[in-house]
């Protein structure tokens, strides 16, 4: 395709005063960008148009220094149409164009790629921006990128692959702003990334851990008050979802007495599962309607990561009940034959989320009363209640200091010279 026959004029009297010095040459295509929209009138500017002007421009020889004021230029002329296909189109070719040149021109390079991405997403195509992000050079020797910077272009990609589901892709990413994070200040880059960590975590099913993130979020102030609400709710749903035992309870128990929980709709069955109540087949239907595909996936024994959530629920509600109990009525209360019934409860125990031992002979389980389970793997024996306490007591210590390392690293950031005088010693 031809270029506007203006265009092309411009480019002809460019080419034709060469002969000056390299800067007065950039400035003449400067100016043909700068009157690109009036010179392709009434018709927008086109990738023709363009794609002319800078392969004149490189045709002339330009110098380094001459090349990076143009490419701004033209990068700045790129980006005032509003036609994402043409940035696509003479993004790609201008990086193929700059990747032949004998100089390297990383800052244009990286503005375009941004670009292409910004395109991409807009088109909803976050796989191809993701990977057009991935292009930009972060670590070269000649270009010097602040870590706030990075931490930028890693979090949109984390964003994007997880738009597509690819939480494989994210976590590469993910792992990459953990090394950098904790000097970025921006707030919003911040959240962004504990939100990443969130979600990956969650499509992993690594439960318990997307349920700390998800109820971290939900105080942030900087997130609206809907969306703490949601992100609280998401925290309740993977809480649910998170093998039964100790560090179950603990969790649970922390977005039970969460006032906001109330407002849930998946109130009713948190409460169920905090005080160890057994759970109806209606009241987990409705609670399914609400989760997302990857939380009703099936394991690996065939049943899906909510039913097995809701079994072994219901296991250890069983154990506030019985003393011991038959596995063949065992498995009548959980809705399962008795050999699924005393498999589960032998994972559960040896596992340490579930305190009791079996007669396999007599087919009987037998529940130890007035303790919690340890969460030791292997250990089959109950923390009584003065080692409960003394946990509680170390974890609130733990928090405390957390807390305050939190002030301390915020006041080293903010007023390095006071932590300097004041904490010394």
């Amino acid at each position: 395709m031809e270029p506007n026959p203006k265009v092309a004029a411009a480019i002809a009297s460019a080419e034709s005063a060469s002969g000056d010095e390299k800067a007065a040459m950039a400035a003449r295509y400067e100016a043909i960008l700068a009157d690109m929209p009036s010179l392709a009138a009434p018709a927008a500017p086109t990738a023709a148009d363009l794609n002319a002007v800078l392969d004149s421009f490189f045709r002339q020889g330009p110098g380094l220094v001459a090349s990076r004021s143009f490419l701004a230029a033209f990068v700045n002329a790129l980006k005032g149409i509003d036609n994402e296909q043409l940035w696509i189109d003479v993004g790609n070719r201008t990086l193929g164009k700059l990747a032949a040149q004998p100089s390297s021109y990383f800052d244009a390079a990286a503005t375009i790629y941004e670009l292409l991405a910004t395109a991409h997403e807009n088109n909803d195509d976050f796989l191809d921006a993701a990977k057009a992000l991935a292009e930009i050079p972060l670590d070269s020797s000649q270009r010097k990128v602040s870590d706030e910077d990075k931490a930028r272009v890693w979090v949109r990609i984390v964003r994007n692959y997880l738009e597509v589901g690819d939480d494989t892709a994210a976590d590469v990413y993910v792992n990459k702003l953990k090394n950098i994070m904790h000097t970025v200040s921006d707030p919003d880059l911040n959240l962004h990334f504990r939100l990443s960590q969130a979600r990956i975590q969650d499509a992993k099913r690594d439960f318990l851990f997307a349920a700390q993130r998800y109820h971290e979020i939900s105080f942030f102030p900087a997130v609206a008050e809907d969306e703490r609400l949601h992100t609280l709710s998401m925290a309740v749903k993977c809480a649910i979802l998170a093998p039964a035992g100790p560090m179950r309870s603990r969790i649970l128990g922390r977005l039970y007495k969460d006032e906001r929980s109330a407002q849930l709709a998946e109130f009713g069955i948190l409460e169920k599962m905090f005080l160890d109540r057994l759970l109806s087949p209606a009241e987990v239907d409705k609670f399914a309607e609400g989760l997302q595909p990857h939380q009703l996936a099936t394991t690996a024994d065939g049943s899906t990561v909510l039913a097995k959530a809701v079994v072994e629920h219901n296991l250890l509600g069983v154990s506030r009940l019985y003393n011991n109990i038959r596995f063949d009525a065992l498995g009548s209360l959980l809705g399962l034959d008795a050999p699924r019934a005393e498999e589960t409860t032998a994972r559960m125990i040896e596992q340490g989320r579930l305190v009791g031992r079996m007669d396999q002979l007599d087919g009987t389980v037998w529940f130890q009363q007035g303790g919690e389970a340890s969460g030791e793997k292997g250990s089959r024996r109950a923390d009584v209640v003065a080692n409960k306490e003394m946990r509680r007591w170390d974890a609130n210590v733990e928090g405390l200091a957390e807390d305050v390392e939190s002030v301390i690293n915020s006041l080293q950031k903010e007023f390095p010279a006071f932590v300097a005088a004041n904490l010394a010693s």
